[in-house]
């Protein structure tokens, strides 16, 4: 099994970069893994809704073009459907029974993901109602992801 991570923006923090090295290495003993990551578009601070789309749709284009035409595309939006953790290692359990080997999980960037998007994505999945920085969210989904390896592998987890 593959997983990408698609996401807008670089990591800038060294402490996220550390989290995810870590995650990372974990989850190399179950999966090939990557992030893959596409430059964020500089917004102005009281952009029009012209203006929003149109970042969006440039981010989009950079997302779309990383996403290989196999991909079982997985969405990261607020608006998303809610999983917790045994729930989530399932679908994933689930997809690959069905013969899905290579996962993209796309984070978009603060303004969000463009409906170009959202319109290639197989899935939609939310991890709160709640804001994250996309930084942080890469590390959190990367955890999860380790931890529903580990959940499918019947190795034990913290609940």
């Amino acid at each position: 099994m593959t997983i990408k991570i698609i996401a807008v923006g670089k990591i800038k923090e060294k402490f996220y970069r550390e989290a995810l090295s870590e995650y990372g290495k974990r989850l190399s003993s179950y999966c090939k893994w990557e992030i893959i990551e596409v430059a964020d578009e500089k917004t102005k601070e009281e952009a029009s809704e012209t203006e929003v789309l149109q970042v969006l749709e440039k981010e989009g284009e950079r997302i779309l073009s990383k996403i290989p035409d196999r991909a079982f595309v997985i969405a990261l939006a607020i608006l998303g459907k809610e999983l917790d953790s045994i729930a989530f290692a399932k679908f994933l359990e689930k997809q690959a029974l069905h013969g899905e080997s290579e996962f993209c999980f796309v984070i978009g960037g603060s303004l969000g993901l463009a409906p170009s998007v959202l319109s290639r994505a197989n899935y939609s999945l939310s991890f709160s109602a709640m804001t994250f920085p996309h930084q942080l969210m890469r590390v959190i989904l990367l955890e999860q992801i380790y931890r529903a390896f580990r959940i499918n592998a019947g190795e034990p987890y913290h609940k």
